[in-house]
């Protein structure tokens, strides 16, 4: 049995009475792609951070690595890595040097050749490696962003949204590059309201509508997740 890295259990959120994440129960395990999916006010982004630490709990609980997100979130924060929408870097500095940087702000050394061995991993051109980020595409950001998680050695990644914006290439590379960070046994947890996306990297999906999952599909063996059948449950919870 593969160990659980993110728990929902019951999870309820609250804003100003009210509710915005309904009773919500989902388990992500080591080295599976869990899609958080819905439309715009389904509770996505509450969710992601709720996990994250900047939203909290009016009851049930959040769990991310075995620790309670009520508990000791620094330490969760220090062993997970978040891609928000835009990934914010410094465009003044190429892609190594902000790496570099950022690694040192968590006090973390990696020499040269490991920074430039991560992103040969994550399949970001070699010519871009010493170019300013401010001549990077989204797509390439989002690369330097998850070499540099992999650098921090983090086990768990959430993503929000994170083909909103990508070309068509630039999103089958992704999806690809998340499949085999899964494979070598990263746990990514991802909020989108991209049906076809989610359904060609996603272990599972769950559906959320109006803060409570409504759906769970789960892929079989070497096989996609059906589009048709989440695109269908998608489209008729969000006419309602």
């Amino acid at each position: 049995m593969k160990k659980e890295m993110i728990v929902a259990s019951s999870l309820c959120v609250c804003f100003d009475q009210q509710t915005v994440l309904d009773g919500v129960d989902f388990k992500v395990r080591q080295g599976e792609v869990f899609a958080l999916l819905g439309g715009n006010g389904a509770g996505k982004s509450t969710a992601l951070k709720t996990f994250l630490g900047t939203v909290s709990p009016s009851s049930g609980s959040a769990n991310v690595l075995g620790i309670s997100v009520d508990k000791e979130i620094d330490h969760i924060r220090s062993k997970v890595a978040y891609l928000p929408e835009s990934v914010m870097l410094y465009g003044h500095l190429t892609g190594v040097e902000n790496i570099a940087y950022f690694l040192s702000l968590a006090d973390i050394t990696r020499s040269e050749h490991e920074i430039e061995q991560a992103l040969l991993r994550v399949a970001l051109q070699k010519n871009s490696w010493h170019r300013a980020m401010s001549n990077y595409s989204k797509g390439m950001r989002q690369k330097t962003a998850i070499a540099l998680a992999l650098l921090r050695d983090a086990p768990v990644l959430f993503l929000d949204e994170p083909t909103s914006g990508l070309d068509p290439n630039a999103i089958d590379e992704f999806n690809q590059l998340i499949t085999t960070l899964a494979l070598d046994g990263s746990t990514v947890f991802m909020v989108t309201h991209d049906v076809y996306g989610a359904c060609q990297i996603a272990h599972r999906i769950g559906l959320l509508n109006k803060g409570k999952i409504v759906g769970m599909f789960e892929r079989g063996d070497n096989s996609h997740i059906d589009t048709e059948e989440v695109h269908a449950a998608f489209s008729a919870r969000n006419k309602r």
